[in-house]
């Protein structure tokens, strides 16, 4: 079975330096679409405690392993980069170079080759050669101090927003991007996908408002961060959770009305007000269970939802009829997305295991230097 079953990538090739967190999730992407995606593992693997059978992010992959320390591994990259039409490393700056599989090496091979760089920092700046984490890197772009009680402390969502909101799917953007200008043009080029950069551009509606005078810069003083009573979560009387987003006018009006508080609707347009329907709200939901609130408000316009846990949200009746989560090789995980109505894409192969494809990669893409990897050892 070959690394491609259709998809808008269908027949792109795709090379991923192994590593973990953004960089692996967007080959995932690119790999969901389509693409023929190669992981270079290095022995001994990412580092990442986690059994490979169930790293979602590596499936529709194929892996082979090379020591990047030694010429023979260094000679099978440059090989795969000949052949490729992507490369995606995750090193700090500088690292790939010394390895001599930078860009300079790489498009010394393949002049139309797409070089995509996933770093927290960025290839330049002061702190790009310093170590770094999701949330250090949403913490300076702004984007974590949206987050969280005013008296308290700034909430994180896991590292959604930074590693694959902000790093991830900027990479694939750019990626593509610079895919399409190589097949018109036949020159590749080097993509810099930063997570400050991502997070920060995330932003840029906000930083409209905040220039408008319609944002106030402080948690939960604004319409969308929990500073108005008819947008945010609400504690049911099981301790389960429901999410209100009644934000326009109609919208609130039935969602008050469900509540049954349609006496107190009026409070919305007098923030003098908003303590005391806040106060109201909480009171009401905590009369009965989040199941019980889900049905009041299942099939209305309210803008209530409940706040489900990773497990749960699979069952949801919404994205069960959509099929927004599959099963496959016994892995409950995310379908790919999005959709597309003539090429869509699709989970054919479990994650990879490292090493495990390298005898097929070499004869698929013609690259003799990875078989000798697995004759003997590397010098």
């Amino acid at each position: 079975m070959t690394g491609t079953a259709g998809g808008p990538l269908d027949g792109v090739r795709v090379v991923e330096l192994a590593g973990i967190g953004p960089g692996p999730f967007a080959a995932m992407l690119l790999a969901d679409l389509g693409a023929d995606v190669v992981r270079v593992d290095r022995p001994g693997g990412p580092g990442l405690h986690i059994a490979p059978s169930r790293d979602v992010t590596n499936r529709n992959k194929r892996s082979v392993t090379a020591d990047l320390k030694t010429s023979a591994g260094r000679r099978a990259v440059l090989d795969l980069a000949a052949r490729a039409d992507v490369l995606i490393e995750g090193y700090r700056p500088g690292v790939a170079e010394r390895l001599g599989v930078g860009p300079d090496a790489c498009l010394a091979r393949n002049p139309r080759l797409v070089y995509g760089r996933m770093t927290g920092w960025g290839q330049q700046g002061p702190l790009a050669d310093t170590a770094g984490h999701d949330i250090a890197y949403i913490a300076v772009t702004g984007a974590l101090g949206l987050s969280g009680p005013a008296d308290g402390p700034p909430a994180f969502p896991a590292n959604l927003l930074g590693d694959f909101g902000g790093g991830a799917l900027y990479l694939v953007v750019g990626v593509l991007a610079a895919l399409h200008h190589a097949r018109a043009g036949g020159t590749g080029q080097v993509v810099d996908a930063a997570i400050v950069d991502g997070t920060a551009h995330l932003t840029a509606l906000l930083h409209g408002m905040l220039a408008a005078g319609a944002w106030q810069d402080r948690r939960e003083a604004n319409f969308f961060d929990g500073g108005s009573p008819f947008y945010g979560t609400y504690e049911a009387a099981d301790g389960g959770h429901m999410a209100v987003g009644a934000l326009e006018q109609r919208f609130y009006a039935e969602f008050m009305d469900l509540l049954g508080l349609a006496e107190l609707a009026p409070a919305r347009d007098d923030p003098s007000r908003w303590d005391e329907l806040r106060a109201a709200v909480a009171a009401r939901f905590r009369t009965r269970t989040r199941a019980e609130w889900t049905a009041v408000f299942d099939g209305s316009d309210a803008c209530v939802a409940p706040v489900l846990s990773l497990r749960e949200a699979p069952a949801h009746p919404h994205l069960a009829a959509r099929g927004t989560f599959v099963e496959h090789a016994g892995l409950t995980q995310p379908a790919p997305a999005p959709r597309f109505s003539a090429t869509p894409g699709s989970v054919r192969r479990p994650p990879a295991r490292p090493g495990a494809d390298t005898a097929e990669v070499a004869r698929d893409w013609d690259v003799p230097s990875l078989e000798s990897l697995q004759k003997g050892p590397q010098s």
